[in-house]
């Protein structure tokens, strides 16, 4: 079969594997939709703990090919998503019921072989039907489920003002949720215009245009969208620390700031200790997902998780640096897949 395949960081080769066959347990899926996330090209560069040699890709869509021995959940032909993240169950962390914090947790496409490629082979229990969903609906699973564990996260006062600052993919499914969660109104921030108009098309009750090397200018227009004191729950979904140091001052007495964009490891954000402890501000991470694929694919089947517009680039996997390259550069990009 055809993937891409890395031998290091940033040393690639789409090129011909072999195809994996089903063992006990197992399902053989044919892929045809593969999102590319700002995750990828952490993991491109070899961040967020890559190991190589690997065949990337955690964002799938596709149908059964094969079953192995035991594998009654699912049919030939039946269309599916696969959680890409898997704990360990040993740990302290998972006999305690909290897997997210899995101490050797492994992820498909970053330390196992993922979906940049025609076939792939995964454990019946990573494996969940997406049946009837549109493939373009679908493919947003993962980052739907990621977005639904930020929702839990939160914990969401009924009523609570919401700020996310980002309009990418997961930043927009997040600002859904958050309002289909209990928040009286969401706002939306990012640099580009266009994925504004989406978010404001998808459900935003406002939206703030971001300027690039101006943290000043961005924090009075934030406070001014806010209209009082800053919001309930402000959400960093977009990676950059220059973002993360304006959140404290954004958020309300009592008020939770979440950690939910990807930096890298040795980046630092900044903010005053006193504040935090004189406002009784939370700080709170949000990490990917492992229980939350149900929740999302439901929050996709019901219309409170929308896609509508936000897949705007799509590439074979023989284009997969042409792929890298206008998810890094291209600012007309939103989201962007591979067709397998």
């Amino acid at each position: 079969m055809k993937a891409v395949l890395y031998s290091a960081a940033t040393e690639y080769e789409v090129t011909e594997v072999p195809t994996p066959e089903p063992g006990p347990g197992e399902v053989l899926i044919t892929v045809i939709q593969v999102g590319v996330c700002g995750t990828d090209l952490h993991i491109h560069h070899g961040d967020f703990n890559a190991r190589f040699p690997l065949i990337p890709g955690h964002e799938m869509v596709g149908t059964v090919a094969a079953l192995g021995d035991g594998v009654t959940r699912f049919r030939i032909g039946e269309q599916v998503t696969v959680n890409p993240n898997i704990p360990c169950g040993h740990c302290s962390y998972c006999l305690s019921g909290r897997t997210i914090l899995c101490e050797n947790a492994l992820g498909i496409g970053a330390s196992s072989n993922g979906f940049f490629a025609e076939y792939a082979c995964v454990s019946e229990l990573l494996v969940f039907s997406v049946e009837g969903l549109p493939i373009d609906t679908a493919v947003f699973t993962e980052p739907t489920a990621c977005a639904m564990h930020g929702l839990e996260t939160l914990q969401v006062r009924p009523g609570a003002t919401a700020l996310v600052l980002g309009a990418g993919p997961t930043g927009v499914l997040l600002a859904q949720l958050l309002a289909s969660g209990g928040a009286s109104s969401v706002t939306v921030a990012g640099p580009s215009q266009f994925k504004l108009d989406t978010a404001a098309a998808l459900g935003a009750d406002a939206t703030v245009l971001l300027h690039r090397g101006d943290p000043d200018r961005n924090l009075a227009d934030l406070r001014a969208a806010a209209g009082d004191d800053g919001y309930d729950i402000v959400v960093e979904a977009t990676g950059s620390t220059e973002i993360g140091n304006i959140c404290v001052p954004l958020t309300r007495n009592g008020g939770t700031f979440l950690v939910y964009g990807v930096t890298r490891a040795d980046e630092i954000m900044t903010f005053s200790p006193f504040d935090v402890f004189r406002r009784e501000i939370q700080i709170k991470g949000s990490f990917a997902e492992m229980t939350s694929f149900g929740t999302a694919i439901a929050a996709l089947r019901g219309g409170r998780a929308r896609t509508d517009g936000m897949i705007t680039h799509r590439f074979g996997l023989d284009d997969y640096g042409a792929a890298l390259e206008a998810l890094a550069s291209d600012r007309s990009a939103h989201k962007v897949v591979i067709v397998v």
